[in-house]
Order: structure tokens, then C-alpha cells, then sequence
């Protein structure tokens, strides 16, 4: 390729299917104006003057400073429903129907501003007439977004605090310091009078203002602590049974078909039963991974459930790392988009061999590695003592390298499972060396049943102090072992967008082809994207695509933070602390999540 748009990033354009209805986004958009309009009207309540302005403000008893109140807390409030709104949330519909008179009173008593008044009535009308278009249900949600809400509300709170001390420059006595001025929001918040004074009636109206936003942090943080609890789906043990069936089956199609037995995700069956789409949903997005699992005949019905679940709850749908099989009949049943991601290795076991130039690399690594003293052991889980697999996991978890458990579509995320037990094992270990942590034990490899005859590579980990080179000796010693195992293929990491790193660097290579591999290594110090190509281009697999399946390119950043987010790269909501934790009960004692940030990473 010379030039132009690189291949691997080349889109699939077909005619796409009904698209949500606009009026839920125009509202939201709606929302967020009025919002504004409602906060500027609390704020600066000369922003627009009214006639009879000037008249309000000598008459005895004004109501000027709990409607500026009011509006100041209808504002943010509206400003917090817009994107349910715009998502079609029956929720947020609810709290809006609610609001916007609310604003509308506001409006007219504190600015007696007939246009804020016709405003807020203008944006009521249209949720009324279209109410049946917000029926979505509510989202998966855990006791974080309370924390979350109060961080965020507080740090909003001060913001627009200080906003509102300092809007009334020529009432305010004396020159406050910004000092003063944050301490006198921060004891705003809690109803109590700061160290900044003001003359006539903006005291009131400036107190009555903090007041109602540290009151509006309370009130949502503690509707959301104590709102009955909609948790996030998880894979029951019958929904695994079922999986397991069709796995037994058809599991042979598609290498990351075992990965659907994730515990953290949840699962929709065609209405046969005979096909089932595995997901997890996050930022709302309904993010699937891999192909269905079981018959391609009945793969139609899974998607349209699959479907029908996003609808359901206004979420987002894609597709992360699907064949091109998987690719074609998700475009097709649904209308959506597919864009090829990246490609997967994967080495034909009788094709491999050490020999030759190619394999120089590898080879001597292997063998130098050898000679310091290393051995390899390639078991089935099944074949391990209790002892031993408890040694292993323990090492798998102390080497995973980061915080973060890493890995989503193509990660298991625990390791010696009972019901696991065609999974297979590659350790390393040195005898001679000084025992350490977890005796001789230096790595481990863990590789996931891709039907009777193949395996697909889970985790890779190491202990660190190990010599270079331990994941290649694990992945050879696999190989070789394979034939006795009765394995034929082994499927070795993903590499994103390969295709586009390998002829951008050959001669020939157009600007724009050159430019995008040059933003995909330097993309590829935080994201490893050009070291598992080359990682995997050792040992000379062939290369089979993986697609992502999305509904619209306005779509792909929000879809690419949720997967991000999903494989452990983005953090945006870390773990409570332990003690706030809800103890849920384990269904299994080893359901231990080891992913490797080295393994498949999207």
C-alpha cells in the first residue's frame, strides 16, 4: 500500500437498521441548556434584567433568595438528568418531569423572567408528548457511584461556591482573600456563615445558595448509598453449565470461545438455546467479545437478544475481537459496522519447528536458557496436586506486575479452576537456584481449550528476578509438548492492528501508512502494541483477523474506553476499600482472576 487509509483500518460500510430515535438526544441537549439557564439565573441574578426588577428588590420580604436557591439546584440537577435523558432513562425522565416546573417557578419569582418561565414549559412539553420513548431501564451499579457522586458533587460544589461569593463584587465588604472566600463556601455548604459579609440582601442569597448545594451533595450522595441495589450481572452457574454444553459442541470454531466463562460476565441464549453472546456492560456500553458461542444457525437469534437487551436498557452495542465469520453475521443480522482490529497468532503445532534462519532467535534463547540450569513441565490442570496448583496460583498473582487485573475478551481471569481442568500448565523452574518464595517455580503459562484439539494462551507471568526469556522457552516447551497432548493449534497472543505495523516499515509505504504505524509505537509505550506483534511474529504463526463490531464511528471513543476500561488499562473507578466491600459468597474456593497485561491485551 502506497498511501491512503491503511488496511487495518479499513471499515465495512452496509446499510444500517433503525436508528434510536433523536428526540431523547435533542431533550437531553435541551436539559442541559435549561440547566445552564437555571445556575446563571441562581448566579448572577442581573444576567438579564427583568421590568420590575428593580421594584422586587425594595419590597419588604422579598422571596429572592430561596428561589435563587431553588434555581441554582434545579440547574445542576438538570444538568446531572441530561445524559439519562439522552440515553432514554424512565429515571431520569421522571426527575426531569419533576424539575423543570421547579425551575420554571424559580424563574419567574426570583428574575420574573417570562422567557425562562416559556423555556422551562417549552422543554416539559416534549417529554410529556414523547414520554413512551423513555422506558430504558436502569444501568448495572455498585455502592462506588456514591463515593464517586460525593467527590464529584463536593469538588463541583466548591467550584460553583466560589462562583457565587464572588459574582457580587460591589455588595461584598472589604477585599476577602481567596482563602476567606473558599472557607467561606466550605461553611456555606454546611449552613453555617463564613468570613465573608455582604451588604442588603445578597448575604441571604448568597447563604441560601451554598446552603442548597452542600444540602444537593447530600441528598444524592445518600440516595445513591441507599437506593435498592440493581448489581452488576454475573455468570450464574447454570448460565456456565449451559455455556460449558455448547463450549463441548461447537468450541472448536473459535479460539476465545472458553473465555466466555468469565465470572464477571453475563450471558444471552438465542430462544433455542442453542447459541448464547456473552457480555459486560461498562459506561454503557453492552461490550461482547469473541464470537456467539454454539450453532451458526442459531447465532441470528443470540444477536437478536443481544439486541433487544441493549434497546432495553439504552446501552451502546459492539463487539470486541470477533472473526470474520463473527464479523459478517453481526453485520448482517443487526446493521451494524465492523472494523478490523488487529490480528491473533496462531501456530499450527505440526508446522512448527526450531530449524532454520527464521528460528535462529528463539533458538539460541532457548537453549541458553537451558543451560543455565531451567526445566519445563507442560500439564493439564487436572493432572496437578492440590499443593502445587495452590503454588502456582499464588505465583501468578504475585507476578502479575501491576494493581489492576488485566484482561477482559481474551483473559479467563482465574487459574486452577476444578472445573477447568482441560486447561493446560507450562512452568518453569530451576532445582539448582536457591529456593525462593514459591520454591523453584520461575514462571507460568496458563492456555485455555479451544476445542478437543487446541489450546489459546490465557497468561503469561514470571518472576522477575528470572532470566530474560521465560515466556519463550514456556511457549516452546508447549509446542513441543503438544503432539503428546493431542493438541494441533495453539493460538498465542493478539496483536492490534498488525497488518498496518508490518507494511509500514517495508519499502515502499505511502506518508499516511508510515504516519499511522509512527503513532502505533509511540502508542505502544503505554499499550504494548508493537512488542506483542513482535512478540508473537518470533514464532512465525499465521495470522487470523479480529474484527470490532460497532454501531456508529461517533460510537468508537466511547467503545474504546469501555474496553479499555474492561481489559484493565483505564481505571475509572477503583475498588472500594475492603471494609466497604459487599461480601458476596464464592462458588468455588480457586475463582482467582490472573490476568497478564504481557497476554491478550485490547
Amino acid at each position: 500500500m502506497s498511501g491512503g487509509v491503511p488496511q487495518s483500518m479499513s471499515v465495512r460500510r452496509i446499510p444500517r437498521g433503525p436508528r434510536p430515535e433523536a428526540v431523547p438526544v435533542l431533550v437531553g441537549r435541551a436539559c442541559s441548556f435549561v440547566g445552564v439557564l437555571d445556575i446563571a439565573a441562581g448566579v448572577f441574578p442581573r444576567f438579564r434584567h427583568s421590568r420590575v426588577h428593580a421594584l422586587a428588590e425594595v419590597l419588604p420580604g422579598a422571596f429572592g433568595p430561596f428561589a435563587a436557591a431553588l434555581s441554582l439546584s434545579a440547574g445542576v440537577l438538570l444538568l446531572l438528568l441530561a445524559h439519562g435523558l439522552g440515553r432514554r432513562k424512565r429515571r431520569a425522565w421522571r426527575a426531569a418531569v419533576a424539575l423543570l416546573p421547579l425551575g420554571a417557578v424559580a424563574q419567574f419569582t426570583y428574575r420574573h423572567s417570562l422567557v425562562g418561565v416559556l423555556i422551562s414549559l417549552a422543554l416539559l412539553a416534549p417529554l410529556l408528548r414523547h414520554r413512551d420513548q423513555f422506558a430504558a431501564l436502569p444501568d448495572p451499579r455498585s455502592r462506588w457511584r456514591a463515593l464517586a457522586n460525593f467527590v464529584l458533587m463536593s469538588a463541583g460544589s466548591l467550584a460553583l461556591g466560589l462562583v457565587v461569593v464572588s459574582a457580587h463584587p460591589h455588595r461584598m465588604a472589604g477585599d476577602p482573600s481567596l482563602a476567606d472566600r473558599i472557607t467561606h463556601v466550605l461553611y456555606g455548604l454546611f449552613g453555617v456563615e463564613g468570613p465573608v459579609h455582604y451588604r442588603g440582601s445578597t448575604s441571604s442569597t448568597v447563604a441560601f445558595s451554598l446552603g442548597a448545594l452542600g444540602l444537593l451533595t447530600a441528598v444524592t450522595t445518600v440516595y445513591l448509598a441507599f437506593r435498592p441495589e440493581h448489581p452488576a450481572a454475573r455468570l450464574t452457574e447454570e448460565d456456565e453449565a449451559r455455556l460449558r454444553a455448547l463450549l463441548a459442541k461447537h468450541g472448536g470454531r473459535d479460539s476465545l470461545g472458553h473465555f466466555a466463562l468469565r465470572r464477571d460476565k453475563a450471558v444471552v441464549f438465542s430462544p433455542s438455546g442453542k447459541a448464547a453472546v456473552t457480555y459486560r456492560v461498562v459506561s454503557g456500553v453492552m461490550l461482547a467479545s469473541g464470537d456467539p458461542i454454539g450453532d451458526v444457525e442459531a447465532w441470528p437469534g443470540a444477536i437478536e437478544r443481544f439486541m433487544d437487551e441493549a434497546r432495553a436498557h439504552s446501552w451502546t452495542p459492539a463487539v470486541m475481537g470477533c472473526s470474520e465469520t463473527g464479523g459478517e453475521v453481526w453485520t448482517r443480522e443487526t446493521g451494524l459496522d465492523a472494523l478490523e482490529l488487529g490480528d491473533e497468532a496462531v501456530v499450527d503445532v505440526a508446522d512448527f519447528s526450531l530449524a532454520g534462519r527464521a528460528m535462529r532467535n528463539v533458538r539460541q534463547m532457548v537453549k541458553r536458557i537451558e543451560r543455565a540450569g531451567y526445566e519445563t513441565r507442560v500439564r493439564r490442570v487436572r493432572d496437578l496436586g492440590d499443593a502445587e496448583l495452590d503454588r502456582i496460583r499464588r505465583a501468578a498473582d504475585d507476578w502479575r506486575g501491576t494493581d489492576t487485573e488485566r484482561g477482559f475478551s481474551m483473559a479467563l481471569g482465574r487459574v486452577g479452576d476444578p472445573a477447568d481442568g482441560h486447561c493446560l500448565v507450562a512452568t518453569a523452574h530451576k532445582p539448582d537456584a536457591e529456593p525462593g518464595a514459591y520454591g523453584d517455580l520461575r514462571a507460568v503459562l496458563h492456555f485455555v481449550p479451544w476445542g478437543s484439539d487446541g489450546v489459546s494462551l490465557d497468561l503469561m507471568r514470571r518472576d522477575r528476578s528470572a532470566d530474560p526469556g521465560m515466556n519463550e522457552l514456556l511457549i516452546v516447551a508447549a509446542l513441543q509438548a503438544a503432539p503428546r497432548l493431542g493438541i494441533e493449534r495453539v493460538s498465542l497472543n493478539f496483536a492490534m492492528f498488525r497488518s498496518a505495523l508490518a507494511r509500514g516499515e517495508k519499502i515502499g509505504a505511502g506518508p499516511v501508512l508510515r504516519a499511522w504505524r509512527g503513532l502505533l509505537v509511540f502508542l505502544s509505550r503505554w499499550f504494548q502494541i508493537e512488542s506483542l506483534y513482535k512478540f508473537n511474529a518470533k514464532f512465525q504463526p499465521r495470522w487470523e483477523p479480529r474484527f470490532v463490531v460497532y454501531r456508529a464511528s461517533a460510537d468508537l471513543p466511547r467503545i474504546g474506553l469501555a474496553a479499555m476500561q474492561a481489559e484493565g488499562f483505564v481505571n475509572v473507578a477503583p475498588p472500594l476499600p475492603r471494609f466497604l466491600r459487599r461480601r458476596t459468597p464464592t462458588r468455588r474456593p480457586c475463582a482467582h482472576r490472573v490476568t497478564e497485561r504481557d497476554a491478550r491485551a485490547v
